[in-house]
């Protein structure tokens, strides 16, 4: 298993002290519109709204290569990096969801209710206003998407670091649940959110790969080969 190889407790270390990428005007507004809206503090609900947003740029993406594999299919260099693009999207929106599922049921075994922006105008408003966003970037410049998004978990990278920082009783609650356990079987509930981190970084990395900027690439001991899709 990958999580007994990687340092959970050192990678969210090296999460929180490492500098955050210099972002755009567009992406300063989201995360201050999400501030704004939910406050300042890391909560699950908050964590819950961010994983609902998180999946739809992928979709967007996955979107605008069926077209442009269709109009291109003899060029199969091209063909090739757009299945790339296709499978990676798809699989990273099948972790985003995960990470909302692990989010509900830590929320559930607390007893913790859902944020008053978790019924249903506020997270539908902002899905409808991302989705519009989102897809203009991938028809009009899908590299630039990239590094938004690129951006987008960057952001959420170093906010779950933080998160298990401000719960350091994470670390004394075992892991117990069947769904959670699919995701990363690991013992504690502190180890479980370095995890979402990490795989925000594994999401950020491939970003600014696609988008051109491997130098911000920042990757950990022990990362596997076969999770570097673009990098």
């Amino acid at each position: 298993m990958i999580d007994e190889i990687i340092d959970l407790k050192k990678e969210q270390i090296a999460s929180a002290n490492r500098p955050r990428y210099k972002y755009s005007i567009a992406a300063r507004i989201l995360f201050l519109a999400m501030d704004i809206v939910t406050g300042r503090k890391s909560t699950l609900s908050k964590a819950k709204l961010l994983e609902t947003l998180a999946c739809i740029p992928y979709r967007e993406w996955e979107i605008r290569q069926y077209i442009r594999m269709t109009r291109r299919y003899r060029n199969q260099e091209f063909v090739n990096w757009a299945d790339a693009i296709l499978k990676w999207g798809r699989a990273a929106q099948d972790n985003e969801y995960m990470h909302l599922l692990v989010m509900n049921e830590k929320m559930k075994e607390d007893g913790i209710k859902d944020a008053w922006y978790l019924f249903p105008f506020i997270p539908y408003f902002m899905v409808l206003s991302y989705i519009p966003l989102s897809r203009m970037l991938a028809l009009f410049s899908i590299r630039r998407a990239f590094l938004f998004m690129a951006e987008f978990e960057d952001h959420a990278e170093h906010v779950y670091a933080q998160f298990v920082s401000e719960n350091p009783e994470w670390d004394e609650q075992p892991v117990k649940n069947e769904l959670v356990k699919t995701y990363a079987d690991v013992d504690t509930w502190g180890d479980v959110f370095r995890r979402v981190g990490l795989d925000e970084r594994d999401h950020r990395n491939n970003c600014f790969a696609a988008c051109g900027k491997p130098e911000y690439i920042f990757k950990y001991e022990g990362m596997p080969s076969s999770n570097d899709l673009f990098y």
